[in-house]
C-alpha cells in the first residue's frame, strides 16, 4: 500500500493493531520471565520505536518509570550504533542508569526489526533482574559501583551469534545466576516476537515503511495534549514536599508553568544529592514527573513521543532529582515515585476539581535475602515482594488501598513468594484507620508480618518513606498514617538499610495510608457505615473523627442509616 494512499481510517486502524503487537510483545516477557517481580507484578515495560527513535508505541502493560525513561533510551542506542551499521539479529543491551531506566537492576535490550532488508523499526523493552551483584538491591551504597556490574552499551548479539564472553560476565556477578541468564534471554524473546508481529503486520497492510504511519501517531498525539493544554488556566504554581531521604530529610521543590505551548516542570530548589543511593537520575524525574502529568492533563490519549513532547522537566545538576555519576541511585524509586504527588501539589491550584491528595507513593516493596534450603544453581534466595500502602483520596471518590500508585506493579500473592523463599507469611491485611479521614477517605496501608521458616536469620534491604513525613490531606481532610518497620519482639527498624532479621522473631510492616479531601464531619453517613461494616475504621474513629453514630452507639452525630448508601 503506498503511503498517500493510506486514509485516516487505514492509519487508525494500524496505530490500533501497532499497540496490539506491542502488548504481545510485554505479554512475552511476563510469561517467560524468570524474576517474580516481572512475571508476577509487571515490572517491565515494552515498546516499538520508528527510525529516528521516537516511541510510537508502549504495551498496556508496564510502568511509568520503565516506560518513560525507555522512550529516551533508543536514542542513545542509535547514537552508539548507527543505524546504518545494524544487521538483522542484531541485540543491543545496557543498564546504564542515566542513558536508560535509573538504575543498574534494569536491563534495557533493543533489537533492530528488518522487513524485506529494510530497517524499519526498533523494538525495546525493560525488566528488572533481582540481583545483578555489588551489596544488593538496597540504598546503603556510597557510589554506583558498589551497586553491581555496569554495562555500558554493548552488542548482546551480533547477526545472530549472542555475545557469550558478556554473558559470562552477567552470570559471575550475581547470586543469582540462573534467573539472571534466564531474565536476559526473556527480554531478547520478547523484542524477537515484537519484531515478527511487526512484520507480520506490514505484510499484512501492504506497508513497506512507517514513516507515515509514525507522523501520523507522533502528530495527532502532540496535538491532542495541546488541546488539553490549551483549556486550562495559565500560569506558575510552586509546590514543595518534605519526606525522610536517608540520614536527614529531603525537601522536593516544584515549580510549574502551564503555557500554550506545553507544561515545564522545574526543581530549583530541591535538596543536593544524597550520599546514599535514594539519588534519581533526571531521565527517571523526567519519566515520572510527566506520567504525572499526563494523569492529569491527557489521561485518555496514548502515551507516546507526540503526546511526551509538550511535557517537559528540568532540574538543577547535582541536586537528588539530578543526580550525576557516579552517584549511587540503587534505591531512586523511593524518591522518583514521590514526583506525582509534588506535581498534583502545584497543579491543585490550577485544577483542584482533578487532583487527588498525597498518597504513600513510593513502593514499599519487602526486598529480602538469605540462605535458601536446597540447590536451585543460585546461591541462596534473593526476592523484592511488591507491596504498597493507599492512594491519596480523590475529590469525588476514596483514595484505593493497598495500590501500587504511581508505579503500577501488581502485589506479589503470598503463595507465590511462599513458593520460592523459605519465608511464612503470617499476616498480610488491611490495615484499619490508616486511611486519612475526610469527605473522602485516603486509601488504606496494610500490615504484613513475616517470619522465617527454616530457624535461619534473612536480610532486609529496607528503602522505605513516609514514616517521619506521611502524606498529607487537604482542605480539612487528615493526613494518612504514617508507616512502621519492627520486629515482633519490639525493636523498631529502621526505613532504610540492610538490617538482619533474626530466627524466631517476625518482621512487621505496616505500610502508610493515603490522605483525606475535605473536612471529616461532611463525609456521608452511609460510606461511614459501610466503612465499619468492612472493618476499614474503627467504632473509636468514626466517633472521634466522623462524629458519626456507631453500631454500639457512641458518637455525637446523627444515626447512619443503611438504606442512604450510594451506589459502589
Amino acid at each position: 500500500m503506498a503511503a498517500n494512499s493510506l486514509s485516516e481510517i487505514d492509519l487508525q486502524v494500524m496505530w490500533s493493531r501497532l499497540i496490539a503487537v506491542v502488548e504481545e510483545q510485554a505479554q512475552v516477557l511476563l510469561r517467560t520471565a524468570f524474576s517474580a517481580i516481572v512475571r508476577e507484578a509487571g515490572d517491565l515495560s515494552a515498546g516499538v520505536f520508528d527510525r529516528q527513535g521516537r516511541m510510537l508505541a508502549q504495551a498496556v502493560t508496564g510502568t511509568p518509570g520503565h516506560v518513560n525513561s525507555m522512550a529516551e533510551a533508543v536514542r542513545h542506542f542509535i547514537a552508539r550504533f548507527p543505524l546504518e551499521t545494524m544487521r538483522p539479529g542484531d541485540i543491543y543491551i545496557t543498564n546504564d542508569p542515566w542513558m536508560g531506566t535509573g538504575h543498574l537492576n534494569d536491563f534495557v535490550l533493543t533489537t533492530p526489526c528488518f522487513h524485506r532488508g529494510k530497517l524499519v523499526a526498533l523494538f525495546s523493552c525493560t525488566s528488572h533482574l533481582m540481583d545483578i551483584g555489588g551489596i544488593g538491591f538496597g540504598p546503603d551504597g556510597t557510589d554506583v559501583f558498589m551497586e553491581g556490574i555496569y554495562i555500558p552499551h554493548l552488542k548482546l548479539a551480533e547477526e545472530g551469534r549472542l555475545n557469550e564472553t558478556l554473558m559470562a560476565m552477567i552470570r559471575a556477578n550475581t547470586r543469582l545466576p540462573v534467573d539472571t541468564e534466564g531474565d536476559v534471554y526473556s527480554l531478547a524473546a520478547c523484542n524477537d516476537v515484537g519484531c515478527r508481529r511487526l512484520v507480520d503486520m506490514m505484510s499484512e497492510f501492504g506497508l513497506a515503511d512507517l514513516d507515515r504511519l509514525a507522523s501520523h501517531i507522533c502528530e495527532r498525539s502532540r496535538e491532542a495534549v495541546l488541546a488539553e493544554i490549551a483549556a486550562l488556566p495559565k500560569g506558575v504554581w510552586r509546590n514543595e514536599m518534605t519526606v525522610d531521604g536517608y540520614e536527614e530529610p529531603v525537601t522536593l521543590a516544584a515549580t510549574t508553568t502551564v503555557h500554550d505551548g506545553g507544561i515545564h516542570v522545574d526543581y530549583a530548589g530541591t535538596s543536593p544529592a544524597s550520599g546514599r543511593g535514594i539519588n534519581v537520575p533526571l531521565a527517571y524525574t523526567t519519566a515520572y514527573t510527566v506520567f504525572g502529568l499526563g494523569c492529569i492533563v491527557a489521561a485518555r490519549i496514548p502515551n507516546n513521543a507526540g503526546s511526551l513532547l509538550p511535557l517537559t522537566v528540568s532540574a538543577p545538576e547535582g541536586c537528588i532529582l539530578n543526580a550525576l555519576k557516579p552517584a549511587p541511585v540503587a534505591s531512586r524509586h523511593v524518591i522518583g515515585q514521590m514526583l506525582p504527588d509534588v506535581v498534583f501539589g502545584c497543579l491543585r491550584r490550577a485544577i483542584p476539581d482533578r487532583v487527588p491528595a498525597e498518597g504513600t507513593s513510593c513502593l514499599w516493596n519487602l526486598n529480602v535475602r538469605g540462605q535458601a534450603a536446597g540447590d536451585s544453581g543460585n546461591y541462596g534466595f534473593t526476592m523484592a515482594f511488591t507491596s504498597n500502602g493507599g492512594t491519596g483520596a480523590r475529590p469525588l471518590k476514596d483514595g484505593l488501598s493497598a495500590t501500587a500508585y504511581p508505579s503500577g506493579v501488581k502485589g506479589t500473592p503470598v503463595e507465590i513468594a511462599e513458593s520460592i523463599t523459605p519465608l511464612i507469611f503470617w499476616r498480610k491485611e488491611l490495615r484499619p484507620d490508616s486511611g486519612g479521614a475526610g469527605r473522602t477517605r485516603g486509601g488504606l496501608g496494610q500490615i504484613i508480618e513475616i517470619e522465617s521458616g527454616i530457624g535461619r536469620p534473612f536480610d532486609l534491604l529496607a528503602a522505605y518513606d513516609r514514616i517521619d513525613h506521611p502524606p498529607r490531606g487537604r482542605n480539612d481532610g487528615r493526613d494518612g498514617a504514617a508507616g512502621y518497620v519492627g520486629l515482633k519482639s519490639g525493636r523498631r527498624l529502621k526505613g532504610k538499610g540492610f538490617q538482619e532479621i533474626p530466627p524466631g522473631d517476625r518482621l512487621i510492616v505496616r505500610t502508610p495510608g493515603g490522605a483525606g479531601i475535605g473536612d471529616p464531619k461532611e463525609r456521608a453517613p452511609g460510606l461511614v457505615e459501610s466503612d465499619l461494616a468492612e472493618e476499614l475504621v474503627s467504632n473509636e474513629a468514626a466517633s472521634a473523627v466522623y462524629a458519626c453514630r456507631t453500631r454500639d452507639g457512641a458518637g455525637d452525630g446523627p444515626p447512619t442509616d443503611r438504606a442512604r448508601l450510594p451506589a459502589r
